[in-house]
């Protein structure tokens, strides 16, 4: 492989990657196997340095810094495990809608948009079986983000495929008819919509820092870090099931603080429903900052 250290000493160090990422992922060695990974984490390495000659200390930092978790379950799924695909649609099909329906501002399109991905995923479009294989999308992945930051970004490439492809194949007359057609104005800005969002940023502000500093690191870890409930249940000393109950408290608490927020300003239930609704894809600021602040003054 070029511009990586000696195979030898790699593989060591590849095999204790392995033992971390199955541990980390929840998965266990009949659904992925140590030669699998070890592929994959190669070919990572292998688009991370394809222009440089690291050292052994350079790939070192780069592993350190891998979505091991979400790598191992893209590589599993990959690989045609069942369970790991069960559990990919379990945990990230509503990501997929959410992305595709702020993606396209629309919830039908967005869905079908998020679906279409699926057979590229599993590695069974039509031009992959024509070449004798599966071959699936996941070996792009590289587990340098998370695996739902990726997906968005498949999407959003998709989206602009799908719509530089239909300009393609309108009719002249068509295009000739949108040339003559005056340009759209753009939407007036809401001054409502603008307050309302200020509103639910301090809110939102104020809801995280009102947690106890364990639940604000607890959430840190899950949402900033990408840590599995059993890492984090790890690390806090609690089971995993006590960390997945004490994150669906939080954000429960957090929901309310910002319905009642909103409510205060005069919404009605129907109308904070509607705007978180459309805040979860659309934020109008960092909220990942926000709750990175929170945690950065838990320490």
């Amino acid at each position: 492989m070029h511009g990586t250290p000696d195979a030898v000493g790699l593989d060591d160090v590849v095999a204790g990657y392995y033992r971390r990422a199955l541990t980390e992922s929840g998965l266990d060695a009949t659904q992925l196997s140590e030669a699998a990974f070890a592929e994959t984490l190669r070919a990572s390495i292998a688009n991370r340095f394809a222009e440089a000659s690291p050292d052994d200390a350079d790939v070192r930092r780069y592993l350190e810094s891998l979505r091991l978790a979400d790598l191992a379950l893209a590589c599993a799924c990959r690989h045609g495990d069942e369970r790991a695909w069960e559990r990919f649609v379990l945990e990230l099909r509503p990501t997929l809608y959410r992305a595709g329906r702020a993606i396209t501002g629309d919830d039908t399109e967005g869905r079908d948009l998020a679906d279409s991905i699926y057979a590229e995923l599993y590695g069974v479009r039509r031009e992959h079986q024509d070449s004798g294989g599966r071959r699936s999308l996941f070996r792009y992945y590289h587990g340098r983000s998370t695996v739902a930051t990726w997906l968005r970004a498949v999407l959003a490439q998709r989206h602009v495929d799908q719509i530089r492809e239909s300009r393609r194949t309108v009719p002249t007359e068509a295009q000739e008819l949108e040339l003559t057609l005056p340009p759209e104005t753009p939407p007036e800005p809401d001054p409502r919509r603008d307050r309302r969002f200020a509103v639910l940023r301090t809110a939102l502000r104020r809801a995280l820092g009102e947690l106890p500093a364990r639940d604000r690191l607890r959430l840190g870890c899950y949402y900033l870090q990408g840590m599995t409930l059993a890492a984090v249940g790890q690390l806090l000393g609690e089971h995993e099931a006590t960390a997945s109950r004490g994150l669906s408290r939080n954000r429960r608490a957090i929901r309310v603080a910002l319905e009642t927020a909103l409510e205060a300003e005069g919404l009605t239930p129907t109308e904070t429903e509607a705007l978180l609704e459309h805040a979860v894809d659309a934020w109008p600021f960092d909220a990942t900052a926000e709750l990175q602040a929170a945690v950065d003054d838990t320490f």
